[in-house]
């Protein structure tokens, strides 16, 4: 398996209102970047898109490690909430809804065809990486407004 570093974030303009993703992607010497945007959302689901973008641009099944500021997805898949949500039909064990189930569906999909490692890393804290996805999220949440 191909072994890809993949740096993700997300952004938005008021919560809800105009976001942005950001994802890097590197195998080796080679770098991609990509980025999108949507007119009403969340920065959750930006976080989420992010990282879902970014696997789906792989070609084949490869082993990533991720890099992401979103304690929300590191917690949610490194704890196994997500997994739980889904079995318990999007419900979490307070009985209130799970939110961006759709955006999940894909995300646990994804990781079946992937091996996907989950790293934390601070935001706005320097990392090089994370920083130039928060640029690219930044820069395609202003395209949405």
């Amino acid at each position: 398996m191909k072994e890809v570093l993949m740096f993700s974030d997300g952004a938005c303009s008021g919560n809800p209102g105009p976001g942005g993703w950001g994802t890097i992607l590197r195998f080796g010497v080679h770098e991609k970047e990509l980025s999108g945007g949507e007119k009403s959302t969340t920065n959750n689901r930006m976080e989420l898109t992010a990282v879902i973008k970014g696997l789906e641009a792989l070609k084949e099944p490869c082993r990533v490690t991720l890099y992401s500021d979103s304690k929300y997805i590191i917690d949610a898949v490194t704890k196994g909430w997500a997994k739980k949500w889904q079995k318990n039909n999007w419900v979490k064990p307070d009985k209130k809804p799970a939110l961006n189930p759709d955006l999940w569906e894909r995300l646990l999909a994804l990781m079946e065809i992937h091996q996907v490692s989950f790293n934390w890393v601070k935001g706005h804290a320097g990392h090089p990486e994370n920083e130039r996805c928060d640029r690219l999220a930044v820069a395609a949440c202003q395209m949405m407004k």
